[in-house]
């Protein structure tokens, strides 16, 4: 029996053994998912945008500078395997009348319907295999799962993040 403990403690001490039970997810924000010194503001540089009308050939080169830009906003590393809880506002992709098994998480209602979308670092892409409850276009809602620093490319927008579901219930204030 003594041989079993001292195992026991050597292979913990190893890290070799199972580990204590899962804690619990950490609550996040939107503004988590951006890194510190992130500043979106600062992508148009010294542009008078008050200058700028429709048809101006500027304005369509600061759209599309920003459109590459925000697909490209940088992530947060360290939340790569995180087990987080998010709320924000749920545009399903893969759906039925009642539940989605795809959907992304946006943080404020009218994302990605109005354009340019929010950069890809405030956008998630959520899939829950066992469906979440979520029957219309923005939908709040709370989001607990495995976070995953994993680009994709959805018909409605580039998310920065995935997120696998294991929960997801309807938003309500804390």
């Amino acid at each position: 029996m003594t041989r079993i403990v001292i195992l026991a403690t050597l292979l913990g001490w190893l890290g070799l053994c199972a580990a204590a039970p899962d804690a619990a997810p950490q609550e996040i924000t939107w503004d988590d998912l951006m890194p510190a010194d992130y500043q979106p503001d600062k992508l148009f540089g010294d542009a008078d945008l008050s200058t700028l009308e429709d048809g101006d050939p500027r304005a369509a080169e600061l759209m599309q500078k920003l459109q590459d830009l925000w697909k490209n906003a940088p992530v947060v590393q360290s939340l790569d395997g995180t087990d987080v809880r998010l709320p924000g506002f749920a545009i399903p992709l893969e759906s039925d009348t009642k539940t989605a098994k795809s959907f992304i998480l946006v943080p404020y209602y009218g994302a990605c319907i109005h354009v340019p979308p929010p950069p890809s670092n405030q956008i998630v892409l959520v899939r829950s295999p066992q469906g979440a409850p979520i029957k219309e276009a923005f939908d709040m809602v709370w989001v607990t799962g495995r976070l995953r620093v994993e680009a994709q490319q959805t018909d409605v927008a580039h998310a920065g993040y995935t997120l696998d579901a294991s929960l997801v219930e309807p938003y309500e204030e804390e």
